[in-house]
């Protein structure tokens, strides 16, 4: 299947408005252990002139919010950016894409992104953007999820898929560039022109009660997991869910599946001259 940045955002954009209304009472409980982490790399204190890029709902805007920051939402969302609206009366919350945001150069002390930037169609030109909206010394933060090998969530429902499930069933379109390693992220801030580049894995665990309570957040709260999984099979996805119980039983403690998750944590500044 061959790359088109046309189709992969169409792909995106039905996803995130399917998945608007449930994200955050599913997926959203993985996400928000990397909000604080994310603040702090980008800088936010109070005073700070903030645009939160793919903000989805709302939840790291606000929390930027909550430090005295003056922050701004950006989403491609029609959907996710009237929830954020809701829920954060007091923040703007505008909808365009991160290849072309609808703000002026030179605007904000600092861009961040939760778990957004990979589900771009062209990330360069995104982190481009992210440059152009900074002040001069701005800085750019934003997470990403690592790779399976990392993640244990995604390697539990990939692995599971394998074994009883189709692989290619979503014949979803591919993402325009991976971002899932130190490296590729690395390459991407300084491909934009960012200098002090710094990126590193941050580990948390994701708290649920079972299996089904995993499928059920990834089917309701993402993309291209959801895709994935809602290709499958009847019979396919019972084995698949039967298969990720078994494997996810030495994560329980105190009565909960507490399985490990795996982001990468990445900034950068924009130069200062």
């Amino acid at each position: 299947m061959n790359f088109d940045p046309e189709m992969v955002r169409a792909f995106e954009h039905a996803g995130w408005q399917r998945a608007a209304a449930s994200y955050e009472d599913t997926f959203a409980h993985a996400t928000a252990r990397y909000i604080a982490p994310l603040l702090e790399v980008a800088g936010i204190t109070r005073g700070t002139r903030v645009l939160d890029v793919a903000c989805g709902p709302g939840q790291l805007a606000g929390a930027a919010a909550v430090r005295g920051a003056t922050v701004h939402g950006l989403d491609f969302s029609a959907a996710m950016v009237r929830i954020a609206s809701r829920a954060h009366p007091d923040i703007r919350v505008m909808e365009g894409d991160a290849e072309r945001m609808p703000c002026q150069d030179n605007t904000y002390d600092a861009v961040v992104s939760s778990f957004g930037m990979h589900h771009v169609p062209r990330p360069a030109m995104a982190f481009a953007e992210c440059r152009r909206v900074l002040v001069p010394g701005g800085r750019v933060g934003f997470t990403v999820w690592a790779s399976p090998a990392e993640n244990t969530a995604w390697k539990l429902v990939f692995d599971a898929v394998a074994r009883h499930g189709d692989q290619s069933a979503a014949q979803a379109f591919p993402p325009g560039g991976v971002l899932n390693s130190i490296d590729q992220c690395m390459r991407v801030l300084e491909g934009a022109g960012f200098t002090h580049a710094f990126a590193e894995i941050a580990r948390a665990d994701w708290i649920l009660p079972d299996a089904e309570a995993l499928v059920a957040a990834l089917s309701a709260g993402t993309v291209r997991m959801a895709a994935l999984l809602g290709a499958q099979t009847p019979s396919a996805l019972s084995a698949i869910v039967a298969d990720i119980g078994r494997e996810a039983e030495r994560y329980r403690k105190n009565g909960e599946l507490a399985i490990p998750i795996a982001a990468i944590l990445a900034s950068g500044r924009k130069p200062s001259n």
